[in-house]
């Protein structure tokens, strides 16, 4: 065979065209710049009760026991930090009594992953310095926290107040609705479930009973029904003689209480269904920020690079031969 035809037929060998075309793929990776784009990401402040009755058992965890609000909570931000694009920054805070506490500022969520992570799971109610739950205080100190580091909001709560709001409502709203974005999550089932109750020690001996809990807000001007009240009198028992009775030593989440604070913020209100489905609803909440980016083609040419040398030394191993046409003479 002379030798024109020899480089023939070499060119038809399918072997030689796909180390070709390998070679052709690793030269690639070396001239290939990186593809710049922008995508959205975010920046939140996340901000969590971890007052008592988030230590309700109302959820199920993933081994089909019962898990409180404040797991379940943990767990949703976990994976809401999991899924955010690199680029975004996320600062924490834990809110208990009626004031949020920094634990610190936005930190981004791929290069500090860890400490961030680290971070959640270590969340506890221990952690409070007071028992009471003043939501709407909380929710209006976060909302100016949150303005001052620049970010939106997460707030994270069950919406129960403790002790109950006064008859004439709770304190106002004096910023402007709006001017901070995010969310008002509510943590909890709408049913009521009991409370559980801790000893000093951290440790649990039961539940809240009816007695335990104020049950009615007695300080300022008494309710629109007093004077029907068994032994009302308007100086001595303004607000009856008998004792109060309610449901507050049980706990549901304040949907309807929420989603006023929500309007009053202009936040937007969206219920912790379990610990996903919390990015999606962010997603419509939060301010986009553009983040630089860039798509990386390199690796994607030597993968394939690396498939078509495969695919010529595995060929004999099936049959394929050369992969050379038969002609008939």
């Amino acid at each position: 065979m002379s030798a024109p035809g020899l480089i023939r037929r070499n060119l038809r060998d399918r072997r030689l065209q796909l180390l070709a075309a390998a070679l052709a793929l690793v030269a690639l990776t070396f001239v290939a710049r990186p593809l710049p784009l922008t995508r959205n990401g975010v920046e939140i402040l996340a901000v969590l009760d971890i007052t008592g009755s988030m230590n309700v058992r109302d959820y199920v965890g993933p081994d089909g026991k019962p898990q409180s609000r404040l797991d379940t909570a943990k767990a949703a931000l976990r994976e809401l930090v999991t899924a955010l694009p690199c680029g975004s920054r996320v600062a924490l805070a834990l809110f208990t009594e009626r004031r949020p506490f920094l634990l610190f500022t936005p930190i981004e969520v791929c290069a500090d992953f860890g400490p961030l992570d680290g971070a959640l799971s270590a969340l506890d109610w221990r952690m409070a310095w007071e028992g009471d739950s003043r939501i709407s205080a909380g929710l209006f100190r976060s909302v100016e926290m949150a303005a001052g580091l620049s970010t939106d909001l997460v707030f994270i709560t069950d919406g129960h107040e403790a002790p109950p709001l006064p008859s004439t409502g709770g304190p106002t709203f004096d910023g402007k609705p709006g001017a901070v974005r995010g969310l008002i999550v509510g943590a909890g089932a709408y049913a009521l479930s009991p409370i559980p109750r801790y000893n000093d020690r951290g440790r649990e001996t039961g539940f809240y009973g009816s007695g335990d809990v104020q049950q009615e807000n007695r300080f300022g001007p008494p309710p629109a029904d007093a004077e029907s009240r068994e032994g009302y009198n308007p100086r001595n028992a303004p607000f009856g003689a008998a004792a109060a009775s309610g449901t507050e030593h049980l706990s549901s989440v304040r949907e309807p209480y929420l989603k006023t604070l929500a309007q009053a913020t202009g936040l937007t209100y969206a219920h912790l269904d379990g610990p996903s489905g919390l990015g999606k609803a962010l997603t419509g909440a939060a301010t986009p920020r553009p983040l630089p980016g860039s798509l990386d083609l390199r690796p994607v040419f030597g993968g394939i690079a690396l498939a078509l040398i495969l695919a010529v030394f595995a060929a004999p191993l099936f049959g394929a031969g050369r992969f050379v046409p038969v002609k008939k003479v």
